[in-house]
């Protein structure tokens, strides 16, 4: 009996290391820790910004004129032999004759290609599918945060229903031998509960490893070290609102964000064909130059040649014929096209049915819960008359013991029941689009450096 009275203690002072001075979580510091720290997030808004960047780059490569300073200056030295018409039988032979040449010169030029404007929708497109895509990331993160945090409190909440049983596992022990020593009942039924109870501290501690990892898994969302502790706040999970399925799919095909990426994929495979479309009218190309050139030398007839003006000019361009190329990138382009329709037609397909089975889970679970909480209940009473009756002797340890495994069996029942409620219930406002943002269009600045 002291055996056990001491791995009792054990068990109590491993899990009492969690109640001392350590900093409290509660669901909503969580998610703030994870949208900071997480690093999908930082990498989907890294790569937002990028795509902005990208954008802006391409506005003034299609739209802003090119503008140029030139500076020239060339030195030389040569041995030159000039006949003339004149005298051809008296060539002109200068040694080390110098020139030199200084000129500068400002140019301007400005293309324009019809395909630009449908270029610079398609890329604002990208802008907005890469902006969604960071929301999703964000909405997901959200998503497996909340769960990883609520699995958790089911965690603490099993080990409790544990340490409960091997409460009751510990009082049948101490009336057992009790019964024994007074010659009451035979050594069967005392090591019985000896047996029963060192298996109830086996689970026990097989809990407190499954609550380390659950920790690990929240850390890990966190972006936190694998060996943080802290004190979950919350000790129940707290189921919200019936949600409507009719409202779920108006929401969704409003609000999802992976829907919205798709729609966005296809409008912009539908740019991409008419900016190719649009490449067989003539661009514009205008120029203008201002130039101021000397050149000095000490032969030929001039000793300074100096200019200086402004030039100007303008081009347009027809593609004629390209081999082809133009209208295979157009017929490639209306084939992704297709394949984006089906894409997003598929989507839309799995969306449906991924609401559909999240919600009859989450409404099967609604109903359980009822159903669950009543049998936890004759459970408890059950455990309490079968422990009294083992008390008084009517009772065998095998009734008593059946009690015990049936409440243990019920608690979990129902714990477990409203953690998949609480589940399913996030994973519905997720497929609808409303986990964390209010609207599609609601502004995400990310984690600051």
């Amino acid at each position: 009996m002291k055996k056990g009275t001491l791995l009792l203690l054990a068990i109590l002072c491993m899990t009492g290391v969690w109640a001392q001075a350590q900093e409290t979580l509660d669901l909503e510091k969580a998610l703030q820790l994870g949208l900071e720290n997480n690093l999908q997030v930082k990498i989907g808004v890294e790569n937002r910004n990028l795509r902005e960047l990208d954008t802006k780059i391409a506005a003034g490569n299609l739209f802003m004129p090119t503008l140029n300073a030139n500076y020239l200056r060339t030195f030389s030295t040569e041995d030159v032999t000039q006949t003339f018409v004149s005298d051809p039988n008296n060539p002109r032979q200068i040694d080390a004759a110098k020139s030199r040449n200084k000129a500068y010169s400002v140019v301007g030029i400005y293309g324009f290609r019809p395909e630009s404007l449908v270029t610079i929708r398609r890329l604002g497109m990208l802008e907005e599918i890469s902006d969604l895509d960071a929301k999703v990331i964000v909405e997901n993160t959200v998503a497996g945060i909340s769960t990883a945090y609520f699995r958790l409190i089911l965690e603490l909440q099993r080990y409790k229903v544990l340490q409960q049983t091997l409460q009751l596992s510990k009082a049948r022990l101490e009336i057992a031998e009790a019964q024994y020593d007074l010659g009451g009942a035979g050594k069967r039924d005392f090591l019985a509960a000896q047996v029963d109870y060192n298996g109830d501290s086996s689970l026990l501690m097989t809990q407190i490893q499954v609550i380390q990892n659950a920790r690990v898994n929240l850390n890990e969302l966190l972006a936190q070290d694998a060996t943080t502790d802290y004190v979950i706040q919350d000790s129940t999970i707290n189921i919200g609102d019936r949600l409507s399925i009719e409202n779920l799919y108006e929401s969704a095909f409003l609000e999802n964000k992976l829907l919205l990426v798709n729609q966005r994929r296809n409008n912009e495979a539908f740019l991409r064909v008419k900016e190719l479309q649009a490449s067989r009218l003539p661009g514009i190309n205008l120029n203008s130059s201002y130039t101021n050139s000397v050149f000095n030398s000490d032969a030929g007839f001039l000793i300074q040649n100096e200019r200086q003006g402004l030039n100007y000019g303008g081009t347009i361009t027809f593609n004629l014929f390209s081999g082809f190329a133009l209208n295979r990138r157009i017929q490639g382009a209306k084939v992704n096209q297709r394949i984006q329709d089906y894409s997003l037609e598929q989507y839309e397909i799995q969306l449906k049915s991924d609401i559909q089975r999240a919600y009859n889970t989450y409404d099967t679970n609604l109903g359980l819960l009822s159903i669950e909480e009543k049998n936890y209940q004759v459970a408890k009473e059950n455990s309490e008359i079968a422990l009294e009756r083992f008390r008084l002797g009517i009772a065998s340890y095998l009734e008593f013991r059946d009690a015990q495994v049936n409440l243990l069996s019920a608690e979990n029942r129902l714990i477990t029941s409203i953690f998949q409620i609480k589940q399913q219930e996030i994973e519905l406002l997720r497929l609808s689009g409303k986990i964390f943002f209010t609207n599609s269009m609601e502004d995400f600045e990310g984690p600051a450096d």
